[in-house]
């Protein structure tokens, strides 16, 4: 998702951070301070369940806003990890909530971005609901992916709520020919 250029103008000057892969940018309970925006690389936003599990709910790549939603939260209620190499501009949670209050144009820019943000979320819970790895694999494709490089499978295993073995096994089916 593209960044418009009255968001992207916040922005201007903003400290710039940089992530390494694996390396968190807030954590759970935190207090918000700051929101980010993702100049390149790939962070995840991940909540873990009582089981353990990591729930992917955001996948954000370069030009991508990062947990809109902690906008109007005291704290952040997921972790935000760096999947590979990340840059990401940080600006303060009080700088851009006065900037909506004072500039009507971007508060219903910003409500726009916050309503595709929901609608690509009930996409995602849709393709979990799928019962099959198989069923989950396609729609997720259906919906414009494409496959990460072989290394980062564990990352779509991640997305589709699957197992990292049952995905790989499907993936393997695909690849294999069709005429035995």
């Amino acid at each position: 998702m593209i960044m418009s250029d009255t968001l992207f103008s916040l922005f201007d000057g903003a400290p710039m951070r940089a992530l390494a892969p694996g390396q968190g940018l807030f954590l759970t309970g935190q207090p918000v301070r700051h929101l980010f925006w993702v100049v390149d690389g790939h962070i995840q936003l991940r909540r873990h369940t009582p089981q353990g599990e990591a729930l992917v709910l955001q996948n954000a790549t370069a030009s991508a806003f990062l947990a809109e939603a902690s906008a109007y939260s005291a704290h952040y209620h997921c972790d935000a990890v760096a999947v590979r190499p990340s840059r990401v501009l940080s600006l303060a949670k009080t700088t851009f909530l006065q900037s909506l209050d004072e500039q009507p144009t971007l508060a219903r820019e910003w409500a726009c971005r916050l309503a595709r943000s929901v609608q690509a979320a009930r996409v995602r819970a849709e393709i979990r609901s799928l019962p099959t790895v198989s069923a989950r694999l396609q729609a997720w494709l259906d919906e414009g992916n494409v496959l990460p490089e072989k290394g980062h499978w564990h990352v779509l295993a991640a997305e589709l709520s699957v197992t990292r073995e049952a995905l790989y096994r499907e993936l393997a089916k695909r690849r294999a020919p069709a005429n035995h």
